[in-house]
């Protein structure tokens, strides 16, 4: 229920973004966000332990901020500047399968010939959506949206295999908030840039979106998904997000008006193929 849960608010993101971007500048919007999650925190101060902390893990808690979400809200803000909401969230259902090739080489997870045909399956969907999109007002330009998007989930696949790790002995409420306040100091010196354009009035609808990011996305969310990660093995936990698109495509066409070409909708059946067959559970490790 908790990565359920997880999957529904996160697909809202993708439409919260592109309404926040209409109106502020997209390193605004971000630091927004990660600011109203530090003062949801706020209020849980005395949970926030980190229940057993072992030696060297120091690396690995500022490597998994590193990742997610200082990378990742960077090369996802670009994305959907250059591709629609629903495509994004389409690319974001090939995380399972950068999940369990990576458990593969930093968890020792097996990884069978189903698993690497799903994987390639998947690629050539993801290059076919992107190659088949159509110019838009909300997609200027879908192929480098789409690539950078890709990125994201690079990154993300790597925040989920060092939060694996971690989980066995740390808090997961504990590695949202450090996730959180990591996020919220990368992104706070980068408001002073001069490509960074600073607010000059105010959007009602931009900041309810900034505030949906940041409490129910980056402080919900993240405490929900951390959580069902502690209590699932990796590779299952990441397959909910093949969740994302189905929310994130219903989501679109009711607030963003955006709607998928015919190719576009046999590329993501592609994808999801993909997917599906990269979920081989009997070649897997636990």
């Amino acid at each position: 229920m908790a990565l359920l849960s997880a999957m529904i608010l996160w697909a809202g993101s993708f439409v919260a973004l592109k309404i926040a971007f209409r109106s502020y500048d997209p390193i605004v919007v971000i630091f927004g966000r990660m600011a109203i999650a530090v003062v949801c925190f706020s209020f849980f101060a005395r949970k926030l332990r980190p229940v057993h902390y072992e030696k060297g893990q120091l690396r690995l808690i500022l490597f998994m901020a590193l990742c997610e979400p200082c990378l990742y809200f960077l090369f996802e803000a670009k994305a959907l500047e250059y591709t629609a909401a629903s495509q994004a969230s389409i690319i974001a259902a090939m995380l399972p399968l950068l999940v369990a090739v990576a458990a593969h080489f930093f968890l020792k997870e097996r990884l069978g010939r189903r698993n690497i045909t799903g994987f390639v399956i998947a690629i050539l969907g993801s290059c076919w959506l992107s190659l088949t999109a159509e110019i838009s007002e909300s997609a200027p330009h879908p192929v480098l949206g789409n690539f950078l998007e890709f990125m994201a989930m690079v990154c993300a696949t790597g925040y989920i295999v060092t939060l694996k790790r971690l989980t066995a002995t740390l808090s997961p409420f504990f590695l949202t908030a450090v996730q959180t306040l990591a996020g919220c100091l990368f992104y706070l010196p980068l408001l002073f840039l001069p490509s960074t354009t600073l607010p000059s009035q105010v959007a009602p609808t931009a900041l309810l979106a900034m505030v949906y990011l940041g409490a129910f996305v980056t402080f919900g969310a993240y405490a929900l998904y951390n959580f069902g990660v502690s209590r699932v093995p990796a590779s299952q936990a990441s397959a909910f997000v093949n969740l994302i698109p189905a929310f994130t495509i219903l989501f679109s066409w009711l607030i963003l008006d955006e709607k998928l070409t015919f190719q576009q909708y046999l590329a993501m059946l592609l994808i999801f193929l993909g997917v599906f067959l990269s979920q081989d559970q009997s070649a897997a490790g636990t």
